[in-house]
C-alpha cells in the first residue's frame, strides 16, 4: 500500500483548517495542523510533510517568518502561502520569502488540491529521474540537488524553479507560452491576472544572471512567454 502523502497545515482561522482538514483528508491525504508559527515550524521538523499550507496572518510570527525558517531547515518541500491581502508587493515578498506559490483568501479548495496534485506527480517523476546537470552561461545548474552555484555563490532552488527550468531547457532556444508554463509546471490553466510564472522568472534571474534587470539567459518574449539561451 502506498504510504499517504502528509500536509501541514499552519493556520489560525479554525473554520479553513477544518474545512480544509475536510477536502484533503477525503482526497486521501494525511492532514497535520499548528494555529501558531512557531508551532508550525516545529511540527513541520517532527512530521517532515511532503507540502505545506502557510497562512500569512498569524498570531505570533508572520508568514514570511515562518517561511523563512522552513526554508533554512528544508529547501525542497513546497509551501503555498494563503494570504488575505491582495496587493502584488505582497504576494512578491512572500514568494522571496521561500513560497512556491500563493492563493488569495477567499480561494477554491478544488484548485487547491489539484496544485498539490500536480505537485505530487512532477516529485514522483523527478524522484526517478537521472542527475541533471547543466550550464547557464556562468551558472552551473544542478536540478538533483535543487541548486545553483554562481560566482562560487550556492543558491537553493524552489521545487517550482526546478520544474520551470527543466521545461525551458526542454525546449532549449524555443520560446515557451507563459500559458503552456503555467499548465505543465503549476497544473493551472492561465488567467489574465495570474502572475505567478512571471514571479518566478524573477526569482530564478536573481540566481542565475550577473545582470537580473538585463538577463541573458532566461529572456521574454513579449507578449508570449519565455526562452532560455544557454
Amino acid at each position: 500500500m502506498t504510504a499517504k502523502k502528509t500536509i501541514l497545515i499552519i493556520e489560525d482561522e479554525t473554520f479553513i483548517v477544518l474545512g480544509l482538514r475536510d477536502a484533503l483528508e477525503f482526497e486521501g491525504f494525511h492532514v497535520v495542523s499548528a494555529a501558531r508559527g512557531r508551532e508550525g515550524i516545529n511540527l513541520a521538523r517532527q512530521e517532515n510533510p511532503d507540502a505545506i499550507i502557510l497562512d500569512l496572518m498569524l498570531p505570533d510570527l508572520n508568514g514570511y517568518q515562518v517561511c523563512e525558517e522552513l526554508r533554512r531547515w528544508n529547501s525542497f518541500v513546497p509551501i503555498l502561502m494563503l494570504t488575505a491581502r491582495s496587493q502584488e508587493i505582497d504576494k512578491i515578498r512572500g514568494l522571496n520569502a521561500g513560497a512556491d506559490d500563493y492563493m488569495t483568501k477567499p480561494f477554491s479548495v478544488g484548485e487547491l488540491i489539484a496544485r498539490l496534485r500536480a505537485i505530487f506527480r512532477r516529485t514522483a517523476r523527478v524522484s526517478d529521474a537521472t542527475h541533471d546537470r547543466f550550464s547557464i552561461g556562468s551558472a552551473e545548474v544542478d536540478l538533483t540537488a535543487h541548486a545553483v552555484l554562481r560566482d562560487g555563490a550556492r543558491h537553493d532552488l524552489s521545487f517550482y524553479e526546478v520544474e520551470l527550468l527543466r521545461l525551458l531547457r526542454e525546449k532549449i532556444g524555443q520560446p515557451v507560452a507563459r500559458d503552456e508554463i503555467l499548465s505543465r509546471v503549476w497544473g493551472l490553466e492561465a488567467t489574465s491576472t495570474n502572475r505567478t510564472v512571471d514571479n518566478c522568472i524573477v526569482k530564478l534571474r536573481r540566481k542565475i544572471e550577473a545582470q537580473p534587470d538585463r538577463p541573458s539567459h532566461i529572456l521574454t518574449v513579449y507578449g508570449y512567454g519565455y526562452k532560455l539561451v544557454p
